[in-house]
């Protein structure tokens, strides 16, 4: 194709929704006051936005950046204006969801790449993963209204409990929590810790537990 072809097909997408995606790996995000974004993860904006890096979210909750021995964490920004931002992270395929007033959900940490400000927000952490695994397993608790941004590698499956996952491919969960089970049976022959020896074991009923066909701490 010729380039007025090239980018005739590939500009930016007029919409008037808050989040939408641009293609499967960019998100395109109409900013209109704030929201909070994985840092690291802007790849382009229009209009006039400022970035301002938070170590800890505000509301007195501590932890979003992993305080493990190995100092890996998921840090997030603040983006503040008027414009048009838009977020990817390594190429992974984005995921939206809106939360109505009430519903909920857990994300991996490093699996959250942006929502909306007005969100109510928790930081967890699954003790029983915190050391396991590289850069240890912290999570964000969201509840609507709003949007939120996941990213997943490929794409997901949406399961229904009772099911036992991989932690490293566990994205997201509504409605259930999780048991970590330990599978002495199964010794360490790599050197990394596997899903394998250690299960996440959802048994409540309702809800869902959102995988992907990869092992992001593995």
């Amino acid at each position: 194709m010729d380039v007025d072809e090239f980018t005739a097909e590939h500009a930016p997408t007029e919409t008037d929704e808050t989040f939408s995606l641009e293609n499967r790996y960019t998100l395109d995000v109409a900013v209109e006051g704030s929201l909070l974004a994985k840092a690291g993860s802007m790849v382009a904006y229009t209009g006039d936005l400022s970035f301002t890096g938070q170590a800890t979210p505000e509301g007195g909750i501590t932890g979003f950046i992993k305080e493990a021995a190995t100092g890996e964490g998921t840090p997030i920004m603040r983006v503040e204006g008027t414009g048009h931002l838009y977020l990817a992270d390594h190429e992974k395929e984005v995921q939206l969801l809106r939360l109505d007033d009430g519903e909920s959900i857990t994300v991996n940490g490093e699996d959250v790449l942006a929502f909306e400000s007005g969100l109510s927000y928790e930081i967890t952490e699954i003790d029983s993963l915190a050391g396991a695994f590289a850069g240890g397993f912290t999570n964000v608790s969201l509840q609507g209204p709003g949007h939120v941004a996941l990213t997943t590698h490929g794409d997901p499956v949406v399961m229904e409990p009772p099911v036992t996952t991989d932690p490293g491919a566990t994205v997201a969960w509504s409605s259930t929590t999780p048991d970590v089970e330990v599978n002495t049976n199964v010794s360490d022959m790599i050197g990394q810790e596997s899903g394998e020896r250690f299960q996440m074991q959802f048994t409540d009923p309702g809800g869902f537990v959102i995988v992907q066909p990869y092992e992001e701490h593995a």
